[in-house]
């Protein structure tokens, strides 16, 4: 839900509230936040202007000269724009004037003639290609209305804004609206909440001469009601409304349906505009479609449609699908002289099957499915037909046709003070809950220590006793009531699986990662992208029946997609570096097709990037993993296959015959998918496996009593010769006097031959129970050279 905070002004007082406080304490209450945004951020120096006169560039077909009045002088602006004609009022970047991206206008020549600006469109001052009126979609933003020619555009379109994006929860549908916000907000900051005056004045006629409604299937449509306006003008609507709709996310079609589409926008209610010249019979009906029945929708697509599904019929046809979308055969046009608004409420449940089954997702489907109160339908309506009045775009007809057998009424429910300070952890008296209460627009009265509470028919949400708790904690604020330690008994306790995954998370925590969390649900193109072959088992994947996109559409087999967009994120919003883990579940089928579940296994999946970051930090990093588990004798095994990771940059872990994961360098080809040239360093580990071989029980060990000795091998080796052969050898000659090794030195140069290295290694020996001898130490130190240059031709340098 976008929410302009200067359109929200005009139902609560917020003036002397800065934007950052609003957010804050609007999301302290239980509105959560997505992002706030500041409408035309980036543009400086756009007035308005006019044009003058239009003539044809001399040297160019596509493009126009213009004279613009810019208030204090009039300039010549040369563009290619084809939308525009003498009398336009039109967005002028002058010359030194600031646009969205970094640009600046300069004085300058298109083929030989002077253009002293830019004459600019909607997009150009920060607004979405979805949300631009078509009439200036791929052209300049014309503007209609009465303007100061020179005036600063962000004053003359209001654009000195902000948007707050709020993520509004299923069970608050109240909230996809204006008003719903603005009870929030008046309820956090003790406001006064001031509703729209509605005053319909010289209706004529009566309705029923010119529609009559039937409601068949009352099941799936609890209330149905329409008025009627004729002598209807189809024209653009004010920049006022078209703005507010802009800022809100919608697109401005014409003055009769921006109206509906603002009305629903302000009170949470879709309605619909009917040419009631094209209703056959004058009759609506309200039915369940016949089966097969076809309609072809507002966007030009052919719907079959079955008896599930409700639909609003006249007497020929199905003239749309109830709660989801219109009829062409009835759209409002620029001939329309009659026109029919319809508003009604429909079972959630029916609306969210039939845009399920045709395929159709719409702003109306959305809001209707997840609940809508039924009793604010005539206040829409008349809504409606204000506007209508004060944009002298119709008459309305006198009276409303309203079928409304069912009534969705009031609810009661009793509230125990005692019980909510229990609860919370607080200490209110009965006059503040009344007081928080009432603030939510819920009657309260005290009777016997109890509160009865009222719950108007918008707040389908509150159901028993302990909604209540929680609608005083939030409006009293989480953030001011005092920590306490629970009381009771505590049963549970955490199993050893999960002790050592919270173990192994404070590990990585200490090492510098942040750990993400990711969705289970992928598309099949996140293995293309990670170069994962055809024949490869993390091909066989799980696929979803019902997914809600392709994207979506199988269960992950691997964490590394997932790991890769994070990383990328991160990369494209100029973030230096970064550390990141995820231990996750991927989901593997079974060999056979069996009707059972699939087998899930977790995974540890650690992603790194920056200047100073390469592959040994990645191998210390599981290094210090395995070591403070307790798994000892794994190996790091050079691995040229795995098309994922750069060829000469990867390994295997493996312990004993158990392949534990893959680490390494993601292969050049993988980040030119993802359209980044830094290096990324990605481990993949089996933690299932890691979770069998953990020993976090420690003996003690004394300190040695005898001292040690130390010995330095340089040796000088092919090129080929990995370090790992060279410490297999040390280790397995070593006997039990050698207590350590450790690679010191790698050097290559000019006192070492072409394809050759030295590398330096420090060897510690010690006994538990003497002192050793020279004669002990050089007897095995010789018998370790002696195999080094016997197997790897290694020689001492």
């Amino acid at each position: 839900m976008l929410v302009p905070v200067n359109w929200l002004k005009e139902y609560v007082n917020i003036d002397d509230i800065s934007i950052e406080e609003l957010e804050e304490r609007l999301v302290m209450s239980g509105s959560k936040t997505e992002c706030v945004l500041k409408t035309a951020r980036e543009v400086e120096g756009v007035v308005v202007g006019k044009i003058v006169e239009v003539v044809k560039h001399p040297n160019a077909d596509k493009l126009l000269i213009t004279k613009v009045d810019v208030g204090e002088n009039v300039v010549q602006i040369v563009t290619g724009a084809q939308n525009i004609k003498e009398g336009d009022i039109v967005p002028v970047a002058l010359v030194g004037a600031k646009l969205p991206g970094g640009i600046k206008i300069k004085k300058g020549k298109l083929r030989g003639e002077v253009s002293n600006g830019m004459l600019c469109s909607a997009e150009e001052l920060g607004f979405t290609e979805n949300v631009v009126p078509k009439e200036s979609k791929n052209g300049i933003f014309i503007l209609n209305g009465e303007f100061v020619l020179g005036q600063d555009i962000k004053k003359a379109l209001d654009l000195n804004d902000y948007i707050i994006e709020f993520e509004i929860t299923p069970n608050r549908p109240d909230c996809l609206s204006m008003i719903g916000m603005a009870r929030e907000t008046a309820a956090t900051f003790k406001r006064e909440l001031k509703y729209p005056a509605i005053n319909i004045v010289n209706e004529i006629e009566d309705i029923n001469d010119y529609i009559s409604i039937e409601v068949k299937d009352k099941d799936l449509c609890r209330r149905y009601a329409v008025r009627a306006v004729k002598d209807v003008k189809i024209a653009p609507s004010p920049m006022w409304l078209q703005l507010k709709l802009m800022k809100a996310g919608v697109r401005p079609i014409n003055n009769i349906v921006d109206i509906t589409n603002y009305v629903m926008l302000e009170y949470g209610i879709p309605l619909h505009a009917f040419d009631l010249d094209k209703l056959c019979g004058k009759k609506i009906l309200v039915r369940r479609a016949v089966e097969g029945e076809i309609i072809k929708t507002l966007d030009g697509v052919e719907r079959k449609l079955n008896q599930n599904h409700l639909v609003i019929a006249d007497s020929e046809r199905p003239v749309a699908i109830a709660g989801v979308m219109g009829g062409e055969d009835t759209e409002v046009t620029e001939s329309t002289k009659t026109i029919l608004l319809e508003c009604a409420n429909f079972n959630k449940t029916s609306i969210r099957n039939t845009s399920r089954g045709i395929g159709l997702r719409t702003e109306a489907s959305s809001r209707f499915e997840k609940g809508i109160d039924p009793n604010i339908i005539q206040t829409a309506l008349n809504r409606v037909c204000q506007l209508i009045q004060e944009l002298n775009a119709g008459k309305v007809i006198k009276g409303v046709i309203d079928i409304y057998e069912n009534k969705l009424e009031k609810k009661c429910i009793k509230v125990r003070p005692e019980r909510v300070n229990n609860l919370i952890g607080i200490k209110l008296s009965t006059d503040e809950m009344i007081d928080i209460l009432s603030r939510l627009e819920l009657e309260v009265k005290e009777k016997e220590n109890v509160l009865e509470v009222v719950v108007p028919t918008f707040r389908q949400d509150l159901q028993q006793e302990i909604d209540f708790v929680e609608e005083v904690a939030r409006i009293y604020g989480y953030d001011i009531i005092n920590s306490t330690l629970p009381k009771g008994a505590v049963w549970g306790a955490k199993t050893n699986a999960q002790e050592i995954e919270s173990y192994t998370k404070n590990i990585l925590y200490s090492l510098g990662f942040n750990e993400i969390s990711t969705y289970s649900f992928v598309g099949p193109k996140s293995l293309d992208m990670i170069k994962i072959p055809e024949e490869s088992f993390l091909r066989r994947t799980v696929k979803l029946i019902n997914p809600l996109g392709e994207e979506y559409s199988i269960m992950r087999t691997t964490l590394i997609p997932s790991m890769m967009e994070v990383l990328t994120k991160n990369i494209n919003r100029n973030v230096k570096q970064a550390f990141a883990f995820e231990i996750g579940r991927v989901f593997i089928p079974h060999e056979v097709p069996v009707k059972t579940l699939p087998i899930e296994k977790k995974v540890l999946t650690m992603g790194m990037y920056g200047d100073d970051v390469d592959f040994f930090d990645l191998k210390g990093a599981v290094c210090t993993i395995f070591e403070r588990l307790g798994i000892k004798d794994y190996e790091f095994i050079p691995e040229k296959n795995y098309l994922t990771f750069h060829p000469g940059r990867c390994a295997t872990i493996v312990y004993g015959n158990h392949i534990l994961g893959n680490l390494g360098e993601i292969h050049p080809d993988v980040m030119e998918n993802y359209g980044i040239d830094n290096r990324i360093y990605v481990a993949d580990i089996d933690f299932d496996m890691i979770l069998g071989l953990t020993r976090l029980d420690r003996v003690y060990k004394p300190l040695p009593k005898y001292p040690s000795t130390s010995r330095d091998m340089a040796l000088v080796v092919k090129e080929e010769v990995y370090a790992k052969d060279i410490e297999d050898i040390i280790r397995e000659n070593g006997g039990k006097i050698l207590e350590k090794y450790r690679l010191f030195d790698v050097y290559r140069g000019k006192q070492i031959p072409d394809g050759y290295k030295s590398m330096a290694y420090s060897l510690t020996f010690r006994a538990l129970d003497r002192t050793l001898t020279d004669e002990e130490v050089n007897k095995v130190y010789d018998k370790i050279l002696k195999e080094l240059m016997e197997k790897l031709n290694a020689k001492l340098r």
